[in-house]
């Protein structure tokens, strides 16, 4: 081999060179010379499948801040887009929302949290844009059916009646409607949906589809019809890709549902990236998150994937997390109606890896340049999956042109994420950029997000001292007097069926009833068990005692209630639950014991001769494999269940969808529900000897 002696200053001259590279060191044209790119349509976060079920009863100064972080201006995520679910009675994720409509018969505007949701966004930023979409349907839209398409008037009329109620009930004006979330769209039903929303004086309202995939495109460029009745294409978790039938058809393309990842500093790392490369690779003109906010039960489905996280309303306690402050280099100095610059011109992939976007105000006084810098590993989102590639350290020369070549400084927040034990920065204003003939330089590292802007009014909002993490309290009872009429109860989290306030009999003031009569038209299998349960408390919760009134309906009856600990497998499993399942039927005066929600794994079965077809007081004790049950006093068991889950939370509900009401809800711990259960029974002149065996093996 033939080797020849090299300098070894040369060589550290070479090994420099290459380290820093001459890319290293780029300069980036922003330019409106020959015109801009697509307009912008905001940053959002969806509320859907549950997701904001423990935020409605926080406390309301923490709950005021909750809603500050999400939506004021120029305060925290500042979010420019709302997405609601519009509840079908259906599980849509980890739970599910209360129809406006039960029953064709049944319209009512006062079920649900998200009415309220979107007023509070409204009063905080009077510009936000509603947007509306289905995920399941009641049954009676289906007729029968599996799909909300047999009768696409019936359909659109449900949906209409849903943006009429939100004008006429709260004051509010729905921007954007659905079609159904994530599941098959259908031509005539567009059209139709369409027609009726102008028929009924709602041509401002303008439809997205079909919030699945970009498939859809196909059918717009063929088809005139359905290319004037749409007005946006709506894609899930789009890898910041486009499809070449979405440019052609020249509507304005949204990621209208993406993130879905745990929002700890890599899933801030995800929401970093997709706001820029969504329109940087995908033409991408909106990116909406799910969850608007984590705030459902852990371990439900994707917990913690939201924008930040407020899971205990007993405490107060709540956490702004990274994502917050990612929206806010977008959100704090954009507008919706802004347009981006054009690709090569304002808008691109850096050299070093990462991405540049800039959006300049109609008037072209103000210009935002938003810059991430990623790395692969740390901002991994939940789906799809990332391609490889590498960031390194460089340096980003800007050079303003056309009409912003004036301008002489730019502001500059700031956000670095911190990984192996490095701290996160978080939205921190640094000291100005100053240029000279358009020109100035900033040096960028990995996990790094810069927006330089004209724009003055950023800032970094900052609630009270946060209240003290607590558990989910015990004693723990509810008579549902507190309500209004139609209310959801706080704290419990229908995972099928769906749960309101109705007022009582029988010297019942208000009580909580079970309203699904007939299986919805389901997004997910949950539904098809014909069951309703409905979880509350704490996951590790192992020794419970539980206890409620109830009664079964009249009319459209349910078949049975039961109550039930140790309960585990929710969301779109909910079918699967497993736990200890005390099952009572006052029509037939049986019980059946269960180690799961389906009946298959009977523990125990027998009669229930107290059962009346009023009111029951139904007891339930867990305590290590020791199980106990009563109804109005009578024991019906006590005994072993060996193969029972360890842990798991209370939850209630019915055999068969029909109505059945519930009051005086209570949970105890397993020493105090003992005494509870002892009493009831020495009152009843019960078998003493088994009382006894209970309290010796729980000693």
């Amino acid at each position: 081999m033939w080797q020849t002696a090299v300098p070894l200053a040369f060589m550290a001259a070479l090994t420099s060179a290459l380290a820093v590279g001459p890319w290293r060191a780029t300069t980036y044209d922003f330019d409106d010379s020959n015109g801009l790119g697509r307009q912008f349509d905001g940053i959002g976060g969806l509320s859907a499948g549950a997701s904001s079920k423990l935020l409605v009863n926080y406390p309301e100064k923490e709950r005021s801040e909750i809603l500050d972080y999400l939506f004021k201006p120029n305060f925290g995520a500042s979010l420019q887009i709302l997405k609601v679910e519009i509840g079908g009675d259906s599980q849509s994720t980890d739970g599910t929302e209360a129809s406006h409509m039960h029953n064709i018969w049944d319209e009512n505007y006062h079920r649900g949290y998200e009415w309220w949701l979107m007023v509070e966004a409204k009063q905080r930023n009077p510009n936000i844009k509603l947007y509306g979409l289905p995920w399941g349907f009641p049954a009676w839209i289906g007729d029968g059916a599996t799909n909300p398409y047999q009768n696409p008037e019936v359909t659109a009329d449900y949906v209409v009646r849903w943006i009429s109620g939100a004008k006429t009930v709260y004051g509010l004006k729905i921007d954007l409607i659905g079609i159904w979330n994530e599941r098959p769209y259908n031509i005539t039903y567009i059209k139709t949906l369409r027609f009726m929303l102008d028929q009924r004086g709602f041509s401002n309202v303008r439809i997205v589809v079909a919030d699945g995939k970009w498939n859809i495109a196909a059918d717009i460029l063929k088809d005139p019809g359905l290319a004037i009745a749409v007005d946006f294409i709506g894609c899930h978790y789009p890898g910041s890709v486009t499809t070449d039938d979405a440019l052609k058809t020249g509507k304005q393309l949204w990621s209208s549902e993406d993130f879905s990842t745990y929002n700890n500093e890599t899933g801030g790392g995800c929401w970093a990236r997709i706001l820029n490369r969504n329109y940087a690779l995908g033409h991408m003109t909106s990116t909406i998150s799910w969850s608007l906010i984590a705030s459902w039960y852990n371990p439900l489905p994707f917990f913690r994937d939201g924008l930040m996280t407020a899971v205990e309303p007993w405490s107060g306690h709540y956490s702004v997390d990274t994502p917050i402050w990612l929206s806010a280099h977008t959100t704090q100095f954009t507008q919706v109606g802004w347009k981006y610059l054009e690709h090569g011109a304002g808008v691109g992939m850096l050299k070093g890896g990462g991405s540049y976007v800039a959006l300049v105000s109609p008037d072209k006084k103000d210009l935002t340049i938003i810059v991430e810098t990623m790395s692969h590993n740390h901002s991994l989102c939940v789906r799809p999956r990332l391609p490889e590639y590498d960031v390194v350290p460089q340096t980003m020369n800007i050079h303003l042109k056309g009409s912003f070549g004036n301008i002489k400084q730019l502001n500059i927040w700031y956000s670095k994420l911190g990984f192996d034990g490095e701290t996160s920065i978080m939205f921190q204003k640094k000291e100005a950029l100053q240029l000279t003939n358009g020109m100035g330089s900033v040096s960028l590292g990995a996990d790094e997000v810069y927006t330089l802007t004209t724009v003055t009014t950023g800032q970094k909002g900052q609630g009270d001292l946060l209240p003290p993490s607590k558990p989910f309290p015990l004693p723990y009872t509810d008579n549902f007097e507190s309500y209004a009429i139609s209310e959801e109860p706080y704290n419990l989290a229908p995972q099928t069926g769906s749960f309101e306030v109705v007022a009582g009999d029988a010297g019942h003031g208000k009580v909580m009833r079970q309203t699904v009569v007939l299986p919805p038209v389901a997004w997910c299998k949950a539904d098809a068990m014909n069951k309703s349960i409905g979880m509350i408390g704490n996951f590790s919760w192992s020794d419970i005692y539980v206890e409620v009134e109830a009664q079964v309906g009249k009319i459209n009856t349910a078949d049975s209630v039961f109550i039930a600990a140790r309960v585990q497998n929710g969301g779109c499993r909910s079918q699967l639950a497993r736990g200890i399942f005390f099952f009572v039927s006052p029509l037939l005066q049986q019980y059946t014991l269960s180690y799961d929600i389906a009946g298959t794994q009977l523990l125990a079965s027998g009669g229930a001769p107290t059962a009346a077809l009023g009111w029951n007081n139904i007891s339930l004790l867990v305590s290590g494999t020791q199980v106990r049950g009563q109804v109005n006093g009578k024991e019906l068991f006590l005994l072993q269940a060996p193969n029972s889950t360890h842990n798991g939370f209370v939850a209630i509900g019915t055999d068969g969808y029909g109505l059945a009401d519930f009051d005086n809800f209570m949970i105890s711990t397993a020493h105090d529900g003992l005494h509870i259960m002892n009493k009831k029974a020495k009152n009843r002149k019960g078998r003493a000897e088994d009382v006894l065996y209970f309290e010796r093996e729980n000693h």
